[in-house]
């Protein structure tokens, strides 16, 4: 017979799997929706898909870890908190590339194919990434920018006023 206590605890499990599930599906979607919105390629559209699914499992690994009683949860918030630390220590301009083109990516600064100007280099934006965008110069050049000079710089993009002109005139 299967006791009471093994039957709740499955049905936790359950219900944190689907829960979290559900939850990242959704985020994963809302992300996917807005990149693709702002034109982002397809390779960084499946990376930020996968990151956000490696998020998930590990999540569920910690509450596994911190439910059945495998390590303290101090020690496990103590290693998780050095481990972040010395993460993001080493990867700090990385993520702030990172970040700057989430928000570049979220806030439809740019779009593929648009006409833009950033410190003396003109031209139109052929790619956008995680960590840089792609700009084709005029002579046909490539200037690959940081997110985040574009993100904290003074960037002219000339087509988003043509398409807050079509969207007035509509």
């Amino acid at each position: 017979m299967v006791d009471n206590g093994t039957i709740v605890f499955v049905a936790e499990l359950g219900a944190v799997i689907a829960g979290s599930w559900f939850v990242s599906e959704l985020l994963i979607r809302l992300v996917t929706r807005g990149a693709k919105r702002a034109g982002a390629s397809a390779d960084l559209i499946r990376n930020v898909r996968e990151g956000l699914s490696i998020l998930w499992v590990v999540f569920v690994a910690a509450w596994l870890v911190f439910v059945l009683g495998l390590g303290s949860i101090f020690s496990f918030l103590t290693l998780s908190g050095i481990v972040g630390l010395a993460i993001s220590l080493a990867l700090q301009n990385t993520l702030t590339n990172v970040i700057s083109g989430i928000l570049i990516l979220s806030d439809g600064v740019l779009r593929l194919h648009d006409s833009v100007e950033y410190s003396g280099v003109k031209g139109r934006v052929v790619k956008i990434g995680l960590r840089a965008t792609w700009v084709k110069t005029d002579s046909g050049d490539i200037a690959i920018i940081s997110n985040n000079y574009l993100a904290n710089g003074p960037l002219v993009n000339f087509t988003a006023r043509e398409r807050r002109e079509r969207k007035l005139r509509l």
